[in-house]
């Protein structure tokens, strides 16, 4: 236990240091792309106009926006994510949209959720499963949290199963992310990721898992060559 809360503070203060330069980073990243990934989350969680959901590990707030605009004025937003100067960001961005009214900024650990049982109708998380000390606790917390028949859209890093999509996800890595988190002074902040995709579960390893976790369907949706992926999962 004292080894997963010393892994669980690092990642928490690692996503603290990096908050101010983490939108423009993931943009240069990923080329733009990440936005449309983002998008295709939205669409596949089942958000809807007037509804109440969630964005677990929100960040500065990307997803939560989308899914703020989808929602509309009369629909409402909650993002949670347990680093605060992320949320601080979040908020920000939150007004300068004018979606004030329509979204809500909690300090929360994905694995002990506060909030009610079978809460929101539908649920969004970006790059935030991979970093759970324990991924088979979190996805029982995201089942709780929705109603039956909600679902939730998981986006993250994944292991290509093509052996040239893999070498070239590794190349990306090492040749891509490693200069640029250099020229932001952030070498130490990103090494974490090629580790974190190697030990992340490839997408039938997360269908079962989401299975395990209560979910009735669960599918996983390879993008970008296999070198990213979707979870759908529905309560």
């Amino acid at each position: 236990m004292a080894q997963a809360t010393r892994d669980a503070t690092y990642i928490r203060d690692l996503f603290d240091r990096i908050a101010p330069v983490y939108d423009e980073f993931n943009q240069s990243l990923s080329f733009g792309l990440h936005t449309v990934w983002k998008q295709m989350a939205v669409d596949w969680s089942g958000a809807q106009r007037g509804m109440n959901v969630l964005d677990v590990c929100c960040g500065s707030g990307d997803l939560a926006l989308l899914l703020a605009r989808r929602v509309g004025e009369q629909g409402q937003v909650t993002g949670a994510d347990f680093a605060v100067e992320q949320l601080a960001i979040a908020a920000q961005r939150s007004a300068a949209k004018g979606y004030t009214s329509r979204t809500h900024w909690v300090e929360a650990d994905a694995l002990r959720l506060p909030f009610e049982t079978a809460q929101f109708d539908a649920l969004t998380m970006g790059y935030g499963l991979r970093n759970l000390i324990d991924i088979s606790q979190g996805l029982s917390e995201l089942h709780r949290v929705l109603k039956p028949g909600a679902k939730a859209a998981v986006l993250d890093f994944h292991r290509p199963s093509s052996e040239w999509v893999g070498q070239f996800q590794q190349w990306y890595l090492n040749t891509i992310v490693v200069p640029a988190a250099e020229r932001f002074g952030l070498s130490e902040e990103y090494a974490y990721i090629g580790p974190s995709v190697e030990r992340f579960p490839i997408g039938n390893e997360q269908v079962s898992l989401a299975h395990a976790a209560g979910f009735s369907e669960a599918v996983h949706y390879p993008l970008a060559g296999g070198m990213m992926g979707i979870l759908v999962a529905q309560k």
